[in-house]
């Protein structure tokens, strides 16, 4: 899950469990995010994945 690339549809920010689309299993899934550092991320956004939280839950920060 690391490194993956997706985008924001529920907004993800400090204090804040967001969601994110990311691909998986030849298929498109949603998780929980939280941001990597104090950041909001506003829905839309292309993120990366940076810490995985098994079974649903990935930390992500801005895509570059």
């Amino acid at each position: 899950m690391v490194g993956k690339r997706g985008r924001v549809i529920g907004r993800v920010g400090p204090g804040i469990v967001g969601e994110v689309m990311l691909p998986v299993r030849g298929a498109t899934e949603a998780f929980y995010a939280y941001p990597a550092t104090d950041e909001v991320i506003e829905v839309g956004t292309p993120i990366v994945v940076v810490e995985f939280d098994p079974p649903r839950t990935v930390y992500v920060a801005r895509a570059v």
